[in-house]
């Protein structure tokens, strides 16, 4: 395990060289993105718009943030992670087309986002759920948002971040996927388990 600390745009080489069980600490823009402003994003690509933020070496975090309003501004009072799994329809495309470099959010992505990576040179995190105000405490600014007829929660925000993290890498740049592959590991031995537990039941 290694720890980095990288600033965006992320160079091709840094989220290359991040494993599985890498922390990261992020520095710079990060952008939030629920399943609505994914459905966007790709609705967009596919008229052949481009989005109002440039996410080439971006990080992309599934996160619908509690905001108020600041003065002229808006301040972040808490930013956890929203459950990855729903963007999974639309990550894929995403990173392809627009060259992000690092996914983060919670709970993991499927085979078809491992792909994207893979192809793409690029990682996927994951941060606590539960912090959202660990989060909110390593944002500087917001510097602005889009799509807010989506709704506060579902509206892009850019944030301005300072060593945002811990944030634990779960699928690398070779794809490979840490929490696919404990759950295949524990459906290995769900047979066994049930036998140990069904044997003494079969001498009766």
């Amino acid at each position: 395990m290694a720890v980095y600390t990288l600033r965006t745009p992320i160079a091709a080489e840094d989220a290359a060289r991040l494993r599985i069980g890498d922390v990261v600490y992020v520095s710079g823009l990060v952008v939030t993105a629920r399943d609505l402003a994914h459905k966007r994003l790709v609705e967009y690509l596919r008229r052949g718009e481009r989005p109002p933020v440039d996410l080439n070496g971006g990080v992309v975090y599934h996160a619908g943030p509690v905001v108020r309003r600041a003065g002229d501004g808006w301040e972040v009072v808490s930013a956890g992670p929203t459950t990855s799994a729903r963007m999974e329809p639309f990550e894929a495309e995403v990173i392809r087309k627009l060259g992000v470099k690092l996914v983060v959010g919670k709970g993991g992505m499927g085979r078809r986002t491992a792909k994207a990576l893979r192809e793409c040179g690029a990682a996927y995190a994951v941060f606590t759920g539960g912090a959202g105000v660990l989060a909110a405490a390593a944002v500087r600014r917001v510097v602005s948002v889009h799509w807010l007829d989506l709704g506060i929660a579902d509206a892009m925000w850019v944030l301005d971040v300072e060593s945002f993290g811990p944030l634990t890498v779960v699928i690398d740049s070779t794809g490979s996927n840490y929490l696919e592959e404990v759950r295949e590991r524990a459906a290995r031995k769900v047979p066994r388990v049930l036998e140990s537990i069904s044997w003494p039941f079969r001498a009766l």
